[in-house]
């Protein structure tokens, strides 16, 4: 049974505005994880989603990869959003997930990112981003279904070391 709620962090040693912007700026998102373009309209109500970079479309994913609606932002502390994946007639059939991000600063152990992901009703999203699928490759990204975790790791390698996990 895969939990409905789930709740990945890390800690990265980077401040909390410099979490927020490779959380939110395309230009950071292209570098780590699954390497899609995220477009934020960061205000409640606005519009987000992930475009397929140049290896996405090479590997013949050409439409946008997530979509969802923004429902709070607190720069560079809180974002909370409706999320979902459209790489499959699996995942599209599925319900908006909701998928919040919270930063916090520590005192002893740099910065907390915290990502909780509702996954209720979406059994198929929620195996894929709780890393059960973890040998699955479903585009330019190795490990594809390593869910949040491979992307958390890969985000802090990114923003402690500057060198990605797989390059």
């Amino acid at each position: 049974m895969t939990n409905t709620v789930q709740v990945h962090r890390v800690y990265i040693k980077a401040t909390p505005e410099r979490i927020w912007e490779a959380i939110t700026k395309p230009e950071w998102t292209q570098k780590y994880g699954y390497s899609g373009l995220a477009d934020f309209d960061l205000e409640p109500g606005g519009k987000h989603r992930t475009r397929p970079t140049k290896e996405f479309i090479n590997a013949g994913f050409t439409s946008d990869l997530v979509d969802g609606e923004v429902l709070e932002v607190d720069p560079p502390r809180r974002l909370v959003v409706t999320w979902k994946l459209l790489m499959s007639p699996e995942l599209v059939e599925e319900p908006y997930t909701t998928l919040t991000y919270d930063i916090e600063e520590t005192k002893t152990a740099g910065t907390r990112l915290t990502i909780t992901h509702d996954v209720t009703g979406a059994p198929n999203t929620a195996a894929l981003v709780s890393g059960q699928m973890e040998d699955v490759n479903a585009g330019p990204g190795e490990n594809a279904g390593g869910g949040w975790a491979w992307v958390l790791s890969d985000l802090k390698s990114l923003l402690e070391t500057g060198e990605i996990l797989v390059p």
